[in-house]
């Protein structure tokens, strides 16, 4: 008696070679019902299934035990993973005297990133007609306020070093990204989806890694060459940014803009130029604060620091300290 076990992840009928050697060899290939996905790609092999029909573990386990009885019989496991079946199983070989063997036997493994197509799934299902009211009446605009949260909270999460909180955050800044695409699959001019996102990205990261995908006479040998040539790369995929600061976002918070102003404006060759503005600046009552702390983020980045993750840091470190420390104030009786 064999089980066959196959990733729902996985087209059907990438089976493993030892898969289709037990199926061809099978007296008998038993499934549950005609919905199983994986039975075109059987019988087109001339693979012959039978189809025994809705029926309770119990009563199944006891038709595979009779037909095994008699010959090898292979059963196709079901979408459902078939729940209960295998301890309906075990109960009745435990009855047996002279029961088959139980073979377990794997077709089909998940490949790395399969899990996504569950999550893309369960978006869908959630978005559709018969999902969830509040998921189907959300627009990018209601969601962005998500996803800057959910960024904080990842950042403060792969901060912590807590391994299972960084895994739920990512997962969380994950679920931004494919409700946005979901929503954007059903504009009625301009559609766009996950597929259609993640294109992209290949693309991007194909482009923009010559020396890792097209092997150039110039391949970068260090990650100081390799953050050059995307540079160039980006540069050259935007030609309508005429100014280096061009791009950087108004909203980004304040000390992370920055630290990319200074980037920028250092690899185009105009750090001087930018520090002698911040001098300037410091002399005017006005500017002078400003002046200071961006003064702050040069000398962080001369010394190869975050600046905004060191303050993160100092306020995490209060923060345990005020709770053990400081008595929360009262407000005064009246």
């Amino acid at each position: 008696m064999i089980l066959l076990v196959t990733s729902p992840r996985v087209a059907p009928g990438l089976l493993s070679a030892q898969a289709w050697q037990q199926l061809g060899a099978a007296d008998a290939v038993l499934a549950r019902d005609e919905d199983q996905p994986l039975l075109p790609a059987l019988r087109g092999a001339d693979i012959e299934v039978q189809v025994v029909g809705p029926m309770g573990s119990p009563q199944l386990a006891q038709i595979l035990l009779q037909r095994a009885a008699s010959g090898t019989v292979l059963w196709v496991g079901s979408g459902d993973a078939d729940p209960g079946l295998t301890d309906a199983l075990a109960a009745e070989v435990t009855r047996e005297q002279d029961a088959p063997e139980l073979e377990l036997l794997v077709g089909s493994w998940d490949v790395p990133g399969a899990r996504l197509l569950d999550a893309v799934a369960v978006m869908d299902r959630l978005r559709s007609p018969d999902g969830c009211p509040w998921d189907a009446e959300q627009t990018h605009a209601s969601l962005t306020p998500y996803l800057v949260e959910e960024a904080h909270e990842a950042v403060e999460a792969l901060e912590s070093g807590d391994r299972d909180h960084m895994s739920e955050e990512l997962g969380d800044v994950l679920l931004q990204v494919l409700f946005h695409a979901r929503v954007a699959q059903e504009h009625e001019d301009d559609p766009f989806d996950v597929d259609d996102v993640a294109a992209g990205l290949v693309g991007k990261l194909v482009r923009r890694h010559p020396h890792v995908f097209a092997r150039t006479a110039d391949s970068a040998a260090t990650a100081a060459a390799v953050e050059s040539t995307w540079e160039q790369l980006k540069a050259a995929e935007k030609p309508e940014r005429e100014h280096p600061l061009d791009g950087i976002p108004a909203g980004m918070p304040e000390l992370a803009r920055a630290a990319k102003v200074a980037s920028r404006l250092d690899r185009a060759g105009q750090g001087a130029w930018l520090r002698d503005q911040v001098d300037t600046a410091r002399k005017d009552h006005r500017t002078a604060y400003g002046a200071q702390l961006m003064q702050l983020v040069l000398d962080a980045r001369d010394d190869d620091v975050d600046l905004a993750a060191a303050l993160r840091g100092l306020l995490r470190g209060l923060s345990a300290l005020g709770r053990g420390s400081v008595r929360p104030v009262r407000a005064p009786e009246r």
